[in-house]
């Protein structure tokens, strides 16, 4: 849990940066191809190419390459058919697709998941929500293209991880998961970049740095690893904890509007949503026990 409350502060003064000093300065395809670069030169020296099997390397660069790569394809594109709000609004559905997900990989349905899932969309969306355009349904769509790329990521990544040899460490395999990220990013600004708009300013050059490193490096890596020490309820939680907390770092820093009594309201029922799931699985807990 402590990974993914950590990720969080970290990406949401990452996503408040991007929007200062990257946003329509920058081409988000070299940004996003620079970010995914930078992360995966971290983590080329710790691969142990022999420790794993060529189906498990294989499925980590495929991960790698849904949850970084198509995801930012669809994310990027849908800030020319939406309004940044009605970006964010759509977002909050993710928690929905990560329940229903690990719930299809594990060959179950749980109520309790989908009941916690649905209280973090209600939690973002009293945050969020603002009136949309009348032709949104295609900018909709993109988005949620986006949000299940991040959901399948998360989950796939969970269960893989339960397959992993002993000894084998996070940091020995994530480097598979930035290089399959990275085949989908380099011929992305290859195809639709725009050389034009490279970064001008060190600046704008050091915030790149920062992201690749600190956001896109170890933001995912301690991310996914944290994904695999909860259960899908309080990951489908966590995944929306990014909104008051994005809110919070652009209020206190950069002064940007945002209602207050919404922003507490929001957080407290993402709260009660993470007790409720806490104290579900306290419940359920010796019910396992006497049924191994």
């Amino acid at each position: 849990m402590s990974y993914l409350v950590g990720v969080t502060v970290l990406w949401a003064f990452s996503f408040s940066l991007i929007g200062a000093y990257l946003s329509g300065q920058v081409d988000s395809y070299f940004a996003v191809m620079t970010r995914i670069s930078l992360a995966t030169l971290i983590f080329l020296p710790f691969l142990r190419p022999g420790r794993l099997k060529v189906s498990l390397s294989c499925g980590l660069m495929a991960i790698g390459a849904v949850q970084l790569g198509v995801m930012y394809l669809f994310f990027y594109q849908s800030f020319l058919l939406l309004s940044v709000p009605e970006v964010l609004l759509f977002t909050i559905f993710t928690p929905l697709y990560i329940t229903l997900i690990d719930d299809l990989m594990a060959r179950r349905f749980s109520a309790r998941y989908l009941v916690i899932a649905a209280l973090a969309v209600l939690g973002a969306a009293v945050i969020r929500y603002d009136e949309v355009s009348s032709g949104y349904w295609l900018g909709f769509l993109v988005v949620q293209g986006a949000n299940l790329s991040f959901a399948l990521g998360q989950v796939a990544y969970r269960h893989l991880a339960q397959r992993l040899p002993p000894g084998v460490a996070h940091r020995h395999l994530f480097g598979w998961f930035y290089l399959g990220a990275l085949c989908i990013a380099v011929p992305a600004f290859w195809l639709l970049g725009d050389a034009a708009k490279l970064p001008s300013t060190p600046l704008q050059w050091g915030v790149l740095g920062w992201l690749g490193i600190a956001a896109s490096g170890l933001g995912y890596f301690l991310w996914n690893k944290g994904a695999c020490r909860v259960d899908a309820g309080t990951l489908a939680v966590m995944n929306n904890a990014l909104i008051p907390a994005g809110l919070l770092v652009n209020l206190l820093i950069w002064n940007r509007d945002a209602d207050l009594l919404r922003l507490s309201l929001g957080a407290i029922i993402l709260l009660a949503s993470l007790w409720l799931n806490a104290r579900w699985a306290a419940a359920a807990a010796p019910s396992m026990a006497s049924h191994p």
